[in-house]
């Protein structure tokens, strides 16, 4: 009963994701997401995009880890991913997942907690891939925003390509080679310096 005790417990912390605000802003809204939201959208992405995936993945440790990899939010709030390297940034985000998985009970919180270092140093097929559609899903948002959240943090085209162009390359090429005219385009319609 104590393991199931603790599980509840961590199902009642994670509810607090839904108050984490981001930088973007759902498609035709004026309201910022959430991160639970975002992290539904991106794993639902990685469903139906798998088979674009870089390498061959194993579907479920992508969902895993898309499903937990913004938990540490609940501690360390929503950074724009321009602003989030550091180790100073990345220190805090390590103590806060190992803060809410560390709820689970036995070895559960271990397997997530090292999930989770996985996705964050792409260091598998399966995180190359998961991190791509992070990276991707906020791009879209700006894509339909007409730039909105890069307009607000003065973000240029260069900064959008390095950080996003090579994540999303490595984890899954074809979407790249899709999103990259459209972020040009951006550059040329002025969303980005």
């Amino acid at each position: 009963m104590q393991d199931l005790i603790k599980i509840i417990d961590f199902v009642k912390e994670i509810d607090q994701l839904k108050a984490v605000l981001r930088k973007t802003r759902p498609l035709g809204m004026q309201r910022y997401e959430n991160s639970a939201e975002h992290s539904w959208q991106v794993t639902l992405a990685a469903l139906m995009l798998k088979d674009y995936a870089a390498q061959p993945v194993d579907i479920d440790r992508v969902l895993r880890m898309l499903l937990i990899h913004d938990l540490c939010e609940i501690d360390t709030g929503d950074v724009i991913v321009y602003d989030a390297i550091g180790s100073e940034h990345e220190a805090a985000e390590a103590a806060a997942t190992q803060r809410i998985l560390g709820l689970l009970p036995n070895d559960i919180g271990a397997e997530y907690i090292a999930l989770w270092h996985e996705f964050e140093a792409a260091t598998s097929a399966d995180a190359r891939f998961a991190k791509a559609l992070d990276r991707a899903l906020p791009l879209l948002h700006n894509l339909n925003d007409q730039g909105h959240s890069w307009q607000n943090h003065g973000i240029t085209v260069e900064q959008v390509k390095t950080v996003n162009g090579g994540r999303i390359n490595k984890g899954c090429p074809q979407l790249w080679q899709l999103l990259e005219p459209m972020v040009d385009e951006a550059k040329a319609k002025g969303w980005l310096t």
